[in-house]
Parts: structure tokens; C-alpha cells; sequence
């Protein structure tokens, strides 16, 4: 298991939940396409878990 994971915004947050749109604010995603390194914890994977529709995860 990596230590660090990378988390892009893939699909738009118009329209979606609003819990769902500070999940994405709250792992530092603000515009489509961009790319954040976070660290590979509980916290981090419950977060991705939450709006994984609308982001893609790779192992660092």
C-alpha cells in the first residue's frame, strides 16, 4: 500500500449534492482536472469513498 495517494476531479460538481461539493473542496479539489497528492489514510480514503464518481485514484 502506498503512502501517498493522487486524487483528480474528473467530472463537474454542478448539480451535485451539496455535502458531496465540500467533501471535493475539502481534499483540495477546485477546478476540473486538477491533480492533489494526499496522504493514503482513513480520513483520505473515506473521502474519496464519498464522491468517487466524480474523482480518480492513483497510488503514488
Amino acid at each position: 500500500m502506498a503512502d501517498r495517494v493522487k486524487v483528480t476531479l474528473i467530472k463537474s460538481t454542478i448539480g451535485a449534492v451539496p455535502k458531496n461539493k465540500k467533501t471535493i473542496e475539502a481534499l483540495g479539489l477546485t477546478k476540473l482536472g486538477k491533480t492533489v497528492e494526499l496522504p493514503n489514510n482513513a480520513a483520505t480514503q473515506g473521502a474519496v469513498r464519498k464522491v468517487a464518481p466524480y474523482v480518480k485514484v492513483e497510488e503514488v
